[in-house]
């Protein structure tokens, strides 16, 4: 890692990283190509540009973006919705710039987590947002979908952006218990880890019983992660009112060019929905690249619930019954069709 100067309005380097130790943001030479291309902006995707940082420190970046730039919209999702296809359809030059995952929002979540002062992460998120959106091509929109696990500064990103606009999106839970199980081990140790950063963060005060997690199988974690942020995002809906809409994957899959169409609408953006929804986007697997259309979704979902169908069926059951016990609506407000 090297300390000095950094483009910081330059559209081929990239924000990544930020030391709360030293103060300083992380910047990488990672052209739009890369960004697009990369699954998530992570150190793993984005390979040899990750390795070799120039470190700035927080007032001379923040000092060379000046304002705000580019207006923030926002795919906030619960995992396994295709929040991914969603955000590669709205990666749109000219119209949007669209960043999955950047691990910059990461590492703020994890402060926070590890005792940062709630004053002191704002500001550092606040000087992140900018700094996204610094390079981003004026007339574009700045699309940022954050991984879940910073779903807990939502509230602060869209209190400090009033005029940012967001997308929850969600899948329906026996959907999303289905993913996770077609995931095997990998997937049931990830619902488990994400499961500890909702709880350090704040978000799974559920009455459960048992109150101790480890007496609660894989899927039923999974679907108490679920209901988590579900509760979260009923909240964020009821506090900013016409800035977010509410959509499940189900609706998305189903009603492509309409769910496009509305987000255009919703994000303030001009879009050939109907043109989107016939490309590449809902075409080939988001992550892999794949072809991958409606049928193959359906597919890997049939077979996760022909090998674990009365397991699935008997956590979302009881999932209903936590969810009515804590006055968590099933279905979120403000849907987006």
């Amino acid at each position: 890692m090297t300390t000095g100067p950094a483009p910081v309005r330059d559209a081929d380097w990239l924000v990544h990283r930020y030391d709360a130790v030293a103060d300083a943001f992380h910047y990488i030479p990672a052209d739009r190509d890369l960004r697009s291309r990369a699954v998530f902006l992570t150190d793993a995707e984005l390979g040899a540009a990750a390795r070799a940082p120039v470190a700035v420190t927080r007032d001379l970046a923040v000092a060379g973006v000046g304002a705000a730039g580019a207006p923030l919209r926002l795919i906030v999702h619960s995992a396994f919705c295709c929040s991914t296809l969603l955000a590669r359809a709205f990666d749109l030059p000219g119209t949007a710039h669209a960043l999955k995952e950047p691990q910059v929002l990461n590492d703020l979540a994890g402060w926070r987590r590890r005792g940062g002062a709630p004053r002191d992460v704002a500001a550092r998120l606040d000087d992140a947002l900018r700094l996204l959106a610094a390079p981003v091509p004026t007339g574009e929109a700045l699309l940022v979908k954050p991984s879940n696990v910073v779903n807990a500064l939502v509230l602060a990103m869209l209190s400090l952006r009033p005029d940012a606009r967001a997308v929850l999106l969600y899948a329906p839970l026996p959907t999303f218990l289905a993913s996770v199980a077609s995931k095997g081990l990998e997937g049931r140790l990830w619902v488990r880890e994400l499961w500890t950063k909702l709880a350090a963060d704040g978000l799974c005060d559920l009455a459960v019983e048992p109150a101790d997690p480890l007496r609660h199988t894989d899927l039923q974690i999974a679907a108490l992660g679920w209901l988590a942020q579900h509760r979260l995002f009923g909240r964020i809906a009821a506090r900013f009112g016409d800035s977010v809409r509410t959509l499940d994957s189900a609706a998305l899959l189903a009603r492509p060019a309409d769910a496009l169409a509305a987000t255009g609408d919703l994000f303030g953006l001009r879009v050939d929905a109907a043109a989107i929804a016939a490309g590449p986007a809902f075409a080939r697997n988001a992550k892999t690249g794949a072809a991958f259309g409606a049928g193959d979704r359906s597919a890997v979902h049939d077979a996760a619930r022909a090998a674990h169908g009365p397991e699935i069926a008997l956590v979302a059951q009881w999932a209903e019954a936590v969810a009515d016990a804590n006055g968590i609506a099933m279905d979120l407000p403000q849907p987006l069709v």
